[in-house]
């Protein structure tokens, strides 16, 4: 590998399949599914043990800034940086905005695409088949990853390969997630694999097809890079210009157009988790077929996904099941329907329920807060605040706040007053009053807040200053 590899890791959208787990406000990306570490940690993890590998850049929306940033920071991932979407575009503008990026650095760059949610097996083979890809996307190739199908799946899109090209393959067809009769009939014609949406490129090849297949999206594009701004560790496009993007995904824009697309089989053990059935397909199953996660019982049990968040989950006289539970909601599915989740998901947002939205434990730049107990005016969080972070100075319109400090030592602002309270202390903030809680201390703070008040959701915050760029 001759030149540095910019790995690029695309950690937007929502992963609806996997409700109750992934949520808009916490999506599968930022979740340990498969490990101890999030599968957006494991893909870093990846692409840092590439040879010659820049610094991994992460394009994210802007609603998960802070999350994808004290992840990195919590494995460690020096140097990385956050592009941050206004809002989903599709992978084809997110990856033009990445590469218009690897360029300022080095006007040959290559780029290594990545999803932040696709689970590898075999890390060293994939390093391996990247390596090749590389060889090849020096040569002007793009170059897409084909896993061999095991199974006529109708949840992923095909590769239908054309004459040898090195270690990899002209691309000669790529065919669109088909129906169960057209993907057996492909795989039965043999020289097939499924996308898996990675890609290896040249920057500004990639940005060459572009504007000659969709010149509307390199154009806009452009612009909003060319309005970009930074903001402590993030960097923004310009935010009209953005918007104003066509919507569309590197597949359709540009894989599907060029005469350049090249196909490399990777045989590292891939699955994109899609759903909860890919993941008991991937996961690691007892003598009965069962996948079972947490505090789990089964009983008569065959071919099932159980995973338990908070409590014992028991499972009698199932098969092909999905049961997964968390503190606020129970999925139970057959895993014939896993893909039709999302379909829940829509319903639950049409009716504004709050599960679509987030957990009980809603994460903030600062900590978490996760909500204990609510009734018609009041209601009772358990807070918890990082070392050295603190919450904006706000005020509250239509209610009042008493925070009682469980363990720690917080900084309390309060009108003019600035307070210090210990464990056993509290304090009372009347509605209108201007406030802060800071943690001063080396150990969390965890404090316990009961709101009172005619009106107690979230956008009731008028803020004045705030650490972490909030408005």
């Amino acid at each position: 590998m001759t030149l540095p590899v910019q790995p690029v890791i695309l950690a937007g959208g929502y992963g609806t399949r996997l409700w109750p787990m992934s949520r808009k406000l916490l999506p599968k990306q930022f979740l340990p599914l498969v490990s101890a570490q999030t599968m957006l940690q494991e893909t870093v993890a990846r692409a840092q043990c590439l040879r010659n590998a820049r610094p991994p850049l992460v394009v994210v929306s802007e609603e998960h800034r802070f999350l994808a940033a004290e992840q990195l920071r919590a494995m460690g991932a020096e140097g990385a940086t956050l592009l941050l979407e206004p809002a989903g575009r599709g992978t084809a503008p997110a990856a033009a905005l990445a590469c218009l990026s690897a360029i300022e650095h080095d006007p040959n760059a290559i780029v290594l695409l990545l999803a932040a949610d696709h689970l590898i097996a075999d890390a060293n083979r994939f390093l391996e088949c990247v390596t090749v890809a590389v060889g090849l996307a020096q040569d002007g190739g793009l170059v897409t990853f084909g896993m061999q199908p095991d199974g006529p799946a109708t949840g992923y899109g095909y590769v239908v390969r054309g004459e040898p090209l090195g270690a990899g393959f002209r691309v000669r067809q790529f065919v669109e997630k088909p129906d169960a009769a057209r993907a057996a009939q492909l795989i039965g014609a043999g020289g097939v694999y499924w996308n898996s949406g990675m890609l290896v490129f040249a920057a500004a090849t990639y940005m060459a097809e572009l504007a000659k297949h969709r010149p509307d999206i390199a154009a806009a594009v452009r612009k909003a890079w060319d309005m970009r701004s930074s903001d402590l560790d993030f960097i923004r496009p310009g935010r009209d210009a953005f918007l104003a993007c066509p919507q569309d995904s590197v597949d359709y824009a540009v894989m599907e157009r060029t005469a350049n697309a090249v196909v490399v089989p990777g045989d590292f053990g891939w699955s994109d988790l899609g759903s909860w059935d890919t993941l008991w397909e991937a996961g690691r199953k007892d003598d009965r077929g069962n996948v079972a996660v947490g505090d789990t019982q089964l009983l008569e049990t065959r071919d099932s996904y159980v995973r338990a968040e908070s409590r014992l989950v028991t499972v009698l006289g199932l098969d092909n099941a999905v049961v997964v539970e968390t503190s606020d909601a129970v999925l139970v599915a057959s895993r014939e329907h896993a893909q039709r989740v999302k379909e829940i998901v829509a319903r639950l947002a049409d009716e504004k329920r709050s599960e679509y939205l987030s957990h009980d434990r809603v994460y903030r730049p600062w900590g978490y807060y996760e909500s204990v107990d609510a009734g018609s005016r009041y209601q009772v969080k358990r807070i918890v605040v990082n070392p050295g972070q603190a919450l904006s100075l706000q005020m509250h319109q239509r209610r009042a706040e008493h925070w009682v400090v469980v363990s720690g030592t917080a900084r309390v602002t309060r009108g003019e007053e600035v307070l210090t309270l210990s464990e056993n202390q509290s304090t009372f903030i009347p509605v209108g009053t201007k406030h802060r809680l800071e943690n001063p201390g080396g150990a969390p703070l965890q404090i316990i807040e009961v709101q009172s008040g005619d009106y107690l959701g979230e956008d009731d915050i008028v803020r004045f200053e705030d650490g972490y760029g909030r408005r």
